[in-house]
């Protein structure tokens, strides 16, 4: 919690680019704020206080998260294109999609469904605990694209899945996970021939999919759908998992990848304690080939594993990957998939360092709007980072710190800079009368009307 929002200037002239007036621009920098310092529960009513000389009331700021303003403007775009500007290294741009759930308890909440995949606890006979009854769990569903750049700065997008009740109720299009996948791909605007690497799961090796990104000239990577068969003669296509049948007989090759050392190691930001000579090596035991795949065309197929000398090789034990990008050899292909899990720490940081999933709302436009200034904070906290990158009297210990650091790391540093400011602030308020009277003020509104002393 801050004093006064002077004690934050930089992030006030920077949301000045959202192209808002005073009042939305004030709204937003409470939720910023509350978004990076929170320590418990990330909540409205934390982010109302979060500029304790200008307090609000908490349904000032959800109606202002309702306001149909947040789908008419893309206000993230701006500040996605000035962190893209910053980016001075040359080299490939990682783009991994994936979908994240967050969990809501109330039956009358917007746009939620059941993943079906919870089983209650047998309970014993004569339990007490048999006279409660729980409110069904269900879920919102949201889709993410995390560009990640040539210096390792990244960019987030999403798109929010809607249920076919709710398309009904406010007249839109149902998506499927995979078109807002392709969806997101398509509305990327990366540097014209940029080396660009499409990363998904299962659930987007699809042909719509894969058209999306060849369209916009983008390599893809993913791993094969079970139901993938080579190409051929209608009843003459095997299944692509058939070649583990014949695994004994595949020519398998070692492939050793340094985490902190390999040729995309500068898009992990591995902490200082991950670097090293000591760390361990990953060893992937795989075979390559080129084949034609049904629907798909002529593709590049991988056959990995981490297990040595498998006597029977399973589908559970061999991952098989699909790619487009014929020139990359064996370990550049695993190496880049391996890419991927930097999206699934990137849902844990939004979860755990911002608060991202701990909303409570009904209407589902308010939870649009979260989401939307969630990305806000992150965007601001790249920029952050990729600005002191471009300092030139940093050390090279201090250059090696701003490099690793994530959203953990960068909302700290966002702390500590804001709190100084804010003393020394205060030190200047207190060499006058005038300023103590203002300080005074200050300290009477930063409680709740209803609880403030008559003056």
């Amino acid at each position: 919690m801050l004093m006064v929002k002077e004690s934050a200037g930089f992030l006030k002239g920077y949301l000045q680019d959202l192209g808002m007036g005073e009042f939305w621009t004030a709204m937003a920098m409470r939720l910023v704020l509350a978004f990076v310092f929170h320590r418990t529960r990330m909540s409205c009513s934390f982010a109302a206080g979060a500029i304790a000389s200008e307090p609000v009331h908490r349904s000032q700021l959800t109606r202002y998260l309702a306001r149909s303003r947040w789908k008419k403007m893309n206000i993230n775009d701006p500040l996605r294109n000035k962190l893209l500007e910053l980016e001075s290294r040359k080299g490939a741009f990682i783009v991994l999609v994936d979908g994240t759930l967050v969990g809501q308890s109330g039956k009358l909440t917007e746009n939620t469904y059941s993943t079906g995949n919870r089983s209650k606890r047998p309970r014993k006979k004569g339990s007490r605990y048999n006279k409660y009854k729980r409110a069904p769990r269900s879920c919102h569903q949201f889709i993410f694209c995390l560009v990640i750049t040539p210096s390792g700065h990244r960019i987030p997008y999403y798109l929010p899945h809607y249920t076919k009740e709710y398309c009904q109720a406010h007249g839109i299009t149902p998506m499927s996970t995979t078109r807002s996948g392709a969806k997101l791909v398509e509305q990327l605007d990366l540097p014209p021939k940029a080396e660009v690497y499409v990363i998904g799961d299962t659930a987007f090796d699809s042909q719509e999919f894969h058209k999306v990104c060849e369209k916009k000239g983008f390599h893809w990577i993913n791993p094969v759908n079970s139901s993938r068969v080579f190409a051929g003669q209608h009843g003459e296509r095997p299944q692509v998992r058939t070649r583990l049948k014949d695994w004994n007989s595949l020519s398998l090759k070692s492939v050793k990848i340094h985490m902190s050392t390999s040729e995309y190691a500068s898009y992990r930001r591995l902490s200082r304690w991950r670097i090293g000579s000591k760390m361990k090596p990953r060893i992937y035991y795989a075979y390559k080939e080129t084949r034609d795949v049904h629907s798909v065309g002529s593709v590049q197929l991988v056959y990995s594993t981490t297990k040595k000398n498998l006597a029977k090789a399973t589908p559970d034990d061999v991952k098989i990957l699909m790619t487009n990008a014929k020139h990359l050899s064996l370990g550049q292909i695993i190496d880049l998939y391996s890419l991927r899990w930097q999206i699934e720490l990137f849902f844990k940081e939004l979860k755990s360092r911002l608060g991202f999933d701990h909303y409570s709302f009904k209407r589902f436009s308010e939870v649009e709007g979260w989401v939307t200034l969630a990305l806000t904070t992150v965007l601001f906290l790249e920029t952050t980072r990729a600005k002191q990158m471009t300092r030139r009297d940093l050390t090279k210990e201090q250059r090696q710190w701003w490099s690793m650091q994530r959203l953990h790391g960068l909302s700290e540093a966002f702390i500590q800079t804001t709190e100084s400011n804010e003393l020394k602030y205060i030190s200047d308020r207190l060499k006058t009368r005038g300023g103590i009277a203002k300080l005074k003020r200050w300290l009477h509104n930063t409680s709740p009307t209803e609880y403030r002393a008559a003056a």
